[in-house]
């Protein structure tokens, strides 16, 4: 599999500095450029933007749609991390005492495409999905 090009992805915040603390500390991205109203970060070698928005264009974030027999949010955005990243990065929450929307587990088990996945929000509402799988050459793999 070719190494992948970095994303983009700009996503809308309310109050910019809770969410600023929130990329930087709880997840440890690190950031870069900035201005009043936005914040570039290193989000696992990809480039996310938080910008601030009034409360008139908040988006609905309350959609979901069943996998597994769970309730995944719609939207969400993440990463997939190598198994071991995945752990400590699950641990890390853990101890921030973050509220997962669904804890961290193993689904697909023993089939193909079996995968480590958590779901969680940050401060403005904005889901987020970590996984890794098992054999990541099963990443787009059909079961």
């Amino acid at each position: 599999m070719k190494k992948p090009n970095p994303f983009h992805l700009a996503i809308p915040v309310q109050n910019l500095e809770v969410c600023r603390e929130f990329y930087g500390r709880a997840l440890g991205c690190a950031e870069g450029r900035s201005a009043e109203k936005w914040v570039d970060f290193n989000f696992f070698g990809h480039q996310l933007v938080i910008h601030k928005t009034s409360k008139d264009q908040e988006i609905d974030k309350a959609q979901s749609n069943p996998v597994d027999g769970h309730d995944v949010p719609v939207p969400h955005f993440g990463v997939v991390l190598d198994w071991s990243e995945w752990v400590d990065l699950s641990e890390r929450l853990k101890a921030e005492e973050i509220h997962f929307v669904i804890e961290p587990y193993v689904r697909f088990k023993g089939e193909v495409g079996e995968q480590a996945t958590m779901f969680f929000l940050d401060p403005d509402g904005n889901a987020l999905e970590f996984k890794a799988f098992k054999n990541i050459d099963q990443l787009f793999a059909k079961g």
